[in-house]
């Protein structure tokens, strides 16, 4: 049993990282469009815990792409891998 909660947990710790990875890109985006910075605006979206585990990379096209590495919940455990997600708003800069 504890075996199986174990797993159910990091199951929902990973589906948490990919929601907030969704969270962060848009956050991302939007700062992009209006001419700020996507890393700043990313970090912001995102809880404390995991903003060291986010990368950004603002594309020239307008997309923004957040990758952040999911934590595991067994201490000591290695890594499990990242999740990315992508995102993009039209640009708002003024001319």
């Amino acid at each position: 049993m504890a075996v199986l909660a174990v797993l159910a947990w990091q199951v929902a710790v990973a589906g948490q990282a990919v929601w907030l990875a969704g969270t962060a890109a848009r956050a991302g985006a939007r700062a992009h469009a209006l001419g700020r910075d996507a890393l700043s605006g990313a970090r912001a979206a995102l809880p404390v815990g995991y903003r060291h585990r986010v990368r950004v990379r603002a594309r020239a096209d307008g997309r923004v792409a957040v990758r952040i590495a999911v934590p595991v919940v067994i201490v000591g455990g290695g890594g499990l891998g990242e999740v990315a997600r992508t995102a993009s708003f039209p640009s708002q800069a003024q001319p």
